[in-house]
């Protein structure tokens, strides 16, 4: 099925029976690629019904879509979700603009939300980070009717910025290497000297 680009799938439906299915990977990889979190789900030209992506399981090397698990929902209820954490303003930080070293540290988030008010994304302005500063996600707002289902918002960092890296230049060391080399030559050119004079002497 994979090698003539069919992906297998599972829809889970709360405590009733899970059902297969397959579908071209072409059409799945178009709907993820649209970024909804929420899409509906026909099989067999059944009723559609809402479901959200659950799970994917892709090639290690290709990374083509082996396996999906998706799982229905109710649209009045909320529900549990990943979503993706994207910066933005990254070239307008000051701390970026001194060749700060920018680190996006968490990329993903656990959010509760009914399915139809679960976000694409949740974008998170780095554009006033001076070298040294961190994004804490305590400093984000959650889009309204979301909720970020973590302990503490202050333990998750969300970005860092840190000083320029700093590398020796090679250039440095080969000049002291030779300083090295000619100080050992000079040391060298005072002993044979010394031998000279001592020989002149005992020749008078």
């Amino acid at each position: 099925m994979r090698r003539e680009g069919i992906v297998p799938g599972v829809v889970y439906s709360g405590g009733a029976e899970a059902t297969a299915f397959q579908v071209s990977e072409r059409d799945v990889r178009h709907v993820i690629a649209e970024g909804a979190a929420l899409f509906d789900l026909s099989i067999d030209g059944a009723k559609a019904r809402p479901v959200v992506v659950k799970e994917q399981q892709l090639h290690p090397v290709k990374g083509t879509l082996r396996h999906i698990d998706l799982q229905e929902v109710k649209l009045d209820e909320a529900i549990h979700a990943e979503v993706t954490l994207e910066l933005e303003g990254v070239e307008d930080a000051p701390g970026v603009k001194a060749s700060g070293v920018l680190e996006h540290v968490t990329r993903e988030i656990t959010i509760e939300a009914l399915p139809t008010a679960i976000p694409d994304k949740i974008l998170v302005d780095v554009s006033a980070m001076e070298i040294n500063d961190t994004v804490q996600l305590s400093a984000v707002t959650p889009p309204p009717g979301v909720t970020f289902v973590v302990e503490d918002p202050e333990e998750i960092t969300i970005a860092t910025l840190s000083p320029p890296r700093v590398e020796e230049a090679a250039p440095e060391v080969e000049v002291e290497t030779e300083l090295v080399g000619e100080a050992e030559g000079d040391a060298g050119e005072a002993a044979d000297g010394g031998g000279d004079s001592g020989g002149d002497s005992e020749g008078e």
